[in-house]
């Protein structure tokens, strides 16, 4: 029996969880029974770990991007519809927002057996203008209504789709977000040094793409308020992106520069992970931030805005602590905790690593997601080999 052609569609492979989730499942999908075919921007961080990819087919787009432009958004549907039809794929597989409503549209014109969308946090939120929230609500709803299914990494998202009448409840389907546990047990005792951090200073990180998504700003201004009760502590910002010069000045301006340590994009995240002993999150909205599941991997005591599926995640009081979006006082005063009580950190810490079930395991993100196919082509009627 044949292979089924399986076609995935992401905007851009930055650094980002979406994107990591991604490659992930690519790279332990049975290749035995799928045949594997990614489309993506011409550009982008994890370009080369897709390449090194074994059996998977990479096309890279001339026109596909993230900001939103008719004439290069309309040639790159010319462009999936050529390459679907070229390939004859059977299953599209989308993620992130701007592709997903592109590859999804292309995949219904093209008459595709099988159209699969991963939600990796909603195209619309509270602090677009409404005109516009309102544009990308309707653009949801009508990619949903030719989509056979959509996952969704947190029961957040879930609940958020139907409240806009995006899909049906049967529509939807909960693949947790997957990680393996192992690559997190690690010390590393020599990143402190290279980032140039003393053996008795406290750390407090966060890993994020410089957007406003995150909030940046809000975790400057977090360690600003910190630093005024406890001076010796670092703040580590592990990421890049459009607002790194906007950061840079603004950590000028408030003096920090000898506190914060901004690293770059970072492969090594265990490493990193390792470094610090308590990991923030100041973003406004958000999905399920794989940071987040990464820190409690680490066994990391996490403080996070009570966003997206977060709470899902983090307990608040057992493994970490909920704050409001841009409650900065708040969140620096749960710092103030943690730093000052070493037991109540590693006990936190302790806690958010055991509260991660086996739905958050990488195993279990594969062979869910495999299923699905399995399911959704016996529904169809395609041609599987067993």
């Amino acid at each position: 029996m044949r292979k089924i052609n399986l076609l995935y569609i992401i905007t851009k492979l930055e650094l980002g969880g979406a994107q990591k989730q991604l490659l992930s499942l690519i790279n332990h999908l049975n290749k035995e029974k799928f045949k594997p075919f990614l489309f993506t921007a011409k550009d982008g961080l994890l370009l080369s770990e897709a390449f090194s990819l074994k059996e998977l087919t990479l096309k890279k787009s001339r026109y596909l991007e993230r900001p939103i432009n008719p004439l290069r958004d309309f040639l790159a549907l010319i462009e999936i519809y050529g390459f679907i039809k070229k390939n004859n794929i059977e299953i599209v597989h989308t993620h992130s927002s701007k592709a997903g409503i592109l590859g999804r549209l292309v995949a219904r014109l093209a008459r595709v057996k099988i159209i699969v969308h991963t939600v990796h946090g909603w195209s619309f939120n509270d602090y677009q203008p409404k005109i516009v929230r309102l544009f990308f609500i309707w653009l949801e709803r009508l990619a949903a209504s030719f989509t056979d299914k959509l996952i969704i990494v947190s029961n957040y998202d879930k609940q958020k789709g139907l409240d806009k009448h995006i899909g049906r409840e049967n529509k939807y389907t909960l693949i947790r977000y997957g990680v393996d546990y192992t690559e997190f047990n690690i010390k590393d005792q020599n990143i402190r040094e290279e980032l140039g951090i003393n053996p008795n200073d406290l750390v407090v990180g966060m890993i994020a793409c410089f957007k406003p998504q995150k909030s940046l700003q809000n975790f400057i201004r977090l360690a600003f308020l910190v630093k005024e009760f406890s001076p010796h502590i670092k703040f580590l910002l592990v990421g890049d992106g459009i607002l790194r010069r906007s950061i840079e000045k603004l950590i000028e301006k408030l003096n920090l520069k000898n506190c914060i340590i901004l690293t770059g994009w970072r492969r090594d995240i265990p490493q990193i992970l390792s470094a610090i002993d308590v990991f923030v999150l100041t973003s406004l909205w958000e999905g399920l931030p794989i940071t987040i599941l990464e820190a409690t991997a680490s066994s990391k005591p996490v403080i996070s805005t009570h966003t997206g599926g977060v709470a899902e995640v983090i307990v608040e009081g057992k493994s970490g602590f909920l704050v409001a979006p841009g409650d900065m006082n708040k969140m620096s005063e749960r710092i103030t905790v943690l730093i000052k009580d070493e037991n109540l950190r590693r006990q936190i810490g302790q806690n958010a690593r055991a509260g991660l079930d086996s739905n958050f395991m990488l195993t279990n993100m594969i062979s869910k997601t495999e299923n699905l196919y399995k399911e959704l082509m016996k529904i169809k009627g395609a041609i599987y080999a067993n």
